[in-house]
């Protein structure tokens, strides 16, 4: 059924989807301090990341499991293996735990907006490693939008003596990880099947947290990761924002044009901005609306320099290629917090 649709209605579909995500973890651990066991929060940010990945593994391999054949492990060597299981510390370990501190630690809005760094760093990531060419305009862009950024984090009211927040760092040391990682997959694994790409490092993901967060904080900690309430909540957010989310977002960029991503990703802050006030209620402050507007600005102007730069290639006219390697850098952009 899912071929019948046209990719830009799946990149739009997972762009509300991925907006809504961190509103909806902030709803989901509310629901845990409501539904305490002895005192305790059974939906802690702890068991809801290690839940959360755990429901993730399974659906992705059910969904890819054609994939995970003898033939094609055969095929990946030793240097892939290896980049495989850092991207999995760092884009599935790291950068997760840092978007929940940040979402615990802060307003939602500020989350979504910090973490739209993450688009200019990968341009220029994306320059200094394979050397790509940058047009004057998406350099203004880029530089409006981290300006963007921190007017956003600055002008946030100051407490406890900090020039900045604990939940603005976490977000954006969260957008560098997936930023950092979207490069090594580009560089080091972008002929591994997409199926095997991402059931492994969702797998070694979760395991690798739930070893670390143990190391921490004790086997205590999880102690009640069995509780059915936990699950049943997991079942559903993971099945909504992970599975529904990710398989519409991987199907729509190879439906879709450049054009038609590019596009699709410009909206992600304001679909996460939109989700925080319809969901959750907050209200953005003047801090938002003056950095919030610049950012979009800068967003903006990067989303005029891609379409001129399509058009000069004629690459709007070309749907990109249908395989099942892992997407370009284009394609495993990310547009912030999009769920474990």
């Amino acid at each position: 059924m899912i071929k019948r649709i046209p990719g830009p209605a799946l990149l739009w579909y997972s762009i509300i989807i991925f907006g809504a995500a961190s509103s909806i973890v902030h709803i989901i651990a509310d629901l845990g301090s409501q539904h305490t066991v002895d005192g305790r929060n059974v939906i802690s940010f702890c068991n809801l990341l290690f839940a959360g990945n755990a429901c993730a593994v399974i659906v992705l391999f059910i969904v890819h499991r054609k994939q995970w054949t003898r033939a094609k492990l055969s095929k990946i060597t030793n240097i892939e293996w290896l980049f495989l299981f850092i991207l999995a510390l760092l884009a599935n370990c790291l950068a997760p735990w840092l978007f929940f501190v940040a979402i615990e630690s802060t307003m939602v809005t500020n989350v979504v907006l910090v973490s739209q760094i993450e688009p200019p760093l990968l341009l220029f990531l994306a320059w200094l490693v394979f050397k790509d060419s940058i047009s004057k305009w998406s350099f203004i862009g880029s530089i409006l939008s981290l300006v963007g950024v921190a007017l956003i984090a600055f002008l946030q009211p100051q407490s406890e003596e900090l020039l900045v927040g604990k939940g603005e760092i976490s977000a954006a040391f969260a957008a560098v990880t997936y930023a950092v990682s979207t490069v090594l997959a580009k560089m080091y694994l972008k002929d591994i099947p997409i199926g095997i790409f991402s059931v492994f490092r969702s797998a070694v993901g979760t395991v690798a947290f739930f070893i670390i967060a143990a190391y921490l904080y004790g086997f205590e900690h999880f102690i009640d990761i069995g509780s059915p309430f936990l699950w049943k909540w997991m079942l559903v957010y993971g099945g909504l924002i992970i599975v529904t989310g990710q398989l519409a977002w991987d199907s729509g960029v190879r439906k879709s044009t450049s054009t038609d991503v590019s596009l699709a990703t410009s909206f992600a802050p304001v679909a996460g901005v939109l989700a925080a006030f319809l969901i959750l209620g907050e209200q953005p402050t003047h801090a938002h609306y003056i950095g919030g507007g610049v950012l979009l600005l800068g967003i903006a102007i990067c989303l005029f320099a891609t379409i001129q730069k399509l058009r000069e290639e004629k690459l709007h006219e070309t749907t990109m290629a249908e395989n099942d390697a892992v997407p370009g850098l284009e394609a495993e952009c990310r547009t912030g917090f999009k769920g474990v």
